[in-house]
């Protein structure tokens, strides 16, 4: 499949990326991709003033086919010229597409560098201005190792989609790091499914940690109820 086509968008509708991955390694855009380019598109103003005075650090988190990097790098999300991104996986093989999908939309004058590393450990502490992931949020058992073999494609996509207990195994140890790796501005936005309970999630870390967070868009997919949050610090 050479392109993505966006499903059910609203009344503005922003071009989609062109992509052409191998999906049996990399995660497929589907409907929890196109909900959160729906999310940032209607986030672009809140994001344009929040970050209209600087150099903005954008880093997405698993961007698989780099779909959504992409797609902000084309919109000027947050602030057209202003913006640095970074797409952050554990998979050579999206990072690999990250940087195809790049290329293929001709992404030109603008800096984007991948990276492997598990979640946040390779990123300087407190330099996120605009983090964004859409995590392994399916419940399983476990979640899968990491395998041994990169040639081993086949294994990877795994990774992409199963989330362990609840799914949130991944999502939790990300919670655990915002704080540190988000600016003293910084915002992000995460995907959860209904399984994951994310409003007990959300009142948790408003609770427990002082943290802003809000449903910013849902939608039935299928069966799967799926929304976006947004986290942020509460500026005393």
């Amino acid at each position: 499949m050479d392109r993505v086509d966006r499903i059910e968008l609203g009344s503005s509708m922003l071009p989609t990326p062109y992509v052409n991955c191998d999906y049996e390694t990399v995660y497929e855009p589907c409907e929890d991709s196109f909900l959160l380019l729906d999310c940032l598109e209607d986030q672009q103003e809140y994001l344009g003033s929040r970050f209209q005075d600087a150099l903005s650090v954008v880093c997405e988190l698993g961007p698989g086919t780099g779909v959504v990097t992409t797609f902000m790098m084309q919109n000027g999300i947050p602030t057209s010229g202003k913006s640095v991104y970074f797409g952050v996986d554990i998979s050579p093989w999206a990072l690999e597409a990250t940087r195809d999908t790049v290329r293929r939309n001709k992404c030109d004058g603008i800096f984007m560098e991948t990276v492997q590393c598990d979640l946040t450990s390779c990123l300087k502490p407190g330099e996120v201005d605009l983090l964004v992931f859409n995590p392994p949020y399916v419940p399983a058992e476990n979640v899968p190792e990491i395998p041994d073999d990169a040639v081993d494609r086949s294994r990877w996509l795994d990774l992409a989609l199963l989330g362990g207990e609840n799914g949130m195994a991944v999502t939790e140890r990300l919670l655990q790091q915002l704080d540190t790796v988000l600016s003293r501005n910084g915002v992000a936005y995460i995907l959860f499914c209904a399984r994951n309970h994310p409003e007990e999630v959300a009142e948790r870390m408003r609770n427990e940690y002082g943290w802003e967070v809000e449903l910013v868009i849902h939608r039935k997919a299928g069966w799967e109820v799926l929304s976006v949050y947004r986290f942020s610090r509460k500026i005393m």
